[in-house]
């Protein structure tokens, strides 16, 4: 009955002050209970409509954020950016960070995670792609890009990327900042020393823990805005840690079925062979195979023909 008691007073509690309690998986086995910061209006401030940019301060607790960042810590490599001709990816100059993709629902603290995010962009979790973790360390950036696709292979599968949640989960002391050089009156911003010289360039979001930033890459009637090019400067001082969800206009999750025939089973590159051996017509399905009305470029090295 004591014990009843005590559990009545903490739920009461936990419901006053909207605290939600988060499933974390301690690295001996053991489970910790750490409070994410509940959903508040009062957190979000718009810094831009054109594009469509707002901040949510300690969208993340700090448990959360390490957690994420030992997650990752076990298979980061080197990013890759897609290429705007082919849809592949590919290692570029233009983005030097390390990083890794999580699974959907891989654990509670994911999936709880995963949930704030559809709560927040009122956006279903179907339509978005995994959780990426990235690592910038000294001097890596991304040049100024844009999340939608210029191809036509990645925009089968879940059509363009209409929303991103950049999530921080580190504090940078220098550099490091979310800029966005096409933002309408970005020279308005209040900057001092703190900023970097990149960060001078547009308008900037400091990357501070727990912190989360949400900008739509498309208009609302779907088109492309390209005031939404944006990039990461180059660290300065520490190291930088962050999350990007990116999620599409239609289900990520469930592409269009391509069905087994003949039709545009020939390979269209010399190295299709290469690429199926090394496991590419799974990781990389609608570039390799294909999706509806886009046959893939390596529909024979992937066995999806009948004969």
């Amino acid at each position: 009955m004591r014990l009843r008691g005590v559990l009545l007073v903490l739920a009461l509690l936990l419901a006053a002050t909207g605290v939600v309690p988060v499933l974390l998986l301690g690295e001996d086995g053991g489970d910790v209970v750490a409070p994410a910061p509940p959903f508040n209006s009062s957190r979000v401030k718009a810094v831009s409509w054109q594009p469509r940019i707002f901040v949510y301060k300690g969208f993340l607790s700090d448990a959360e954020c390490d957690h994420l960042v030992t997650l990752a810590k076990k298979k980061i490599q080197r990013s890759m950016v897609a290429d705007n001709q082919s849809g592949k990816s590919v290692m570029s100059e233009v983005r030097t960070s390390s990083g890794m993709f999580l699974n959907k629902r891989q654990d509670p603290v994911v999936s709880r995670i995963e949930e704030r995010i559809a709560a927040w962009t009122f956006l279903p979790q179907e339509n978005a792609e995994n959780m990426q973790i990235l690592r910038y360390e000294h001097g890596q950036k991304y040049e100024p890009h844009f999340d939608y696709f210029h191809d036509k292979i990645n925009q089968v599968r879940g059509g363009h990327r209409y929303a991103t949640v950049l999530m921080y989960l580190s504090t940078v002391d220098k550099g490091g900042e979310t800029v966005f050089p096409n933002a309408k009156g970005w020279e308005s911003q209040p900057k001092d020393d703190t900023f970097s010289e990149c960060a001078h360039q547009g308008l900037a979001v400091k990357p501070v823990k727990g912190d989360a930033v949400l900008f739509f890459s498309l208009h609302v009637d779907g088109v492309p805005d390209p005031l939404s090019l944006h990039g990461s400067c180059p660290v300065i001082q520490g190291e930088k840690w962050s999350a990007p969800k990116w999620i599409h206009v239609r289900s990520y999750e469930n592409p269009p079925v391509v069905p087994k025939d003949t039709r545009g089973c020939a390979d269209k590159s010399e190295h299709c062979a290469e690429w199926a051996a090394a496991g590419e017509c799974g990781k990389n399905p609608v570039y390799m195979v294909g999706a509806e009305g886009a046959p893939g470029q390596c529909r024979k090295s992937c066995n999806v023909c009948d004969s």
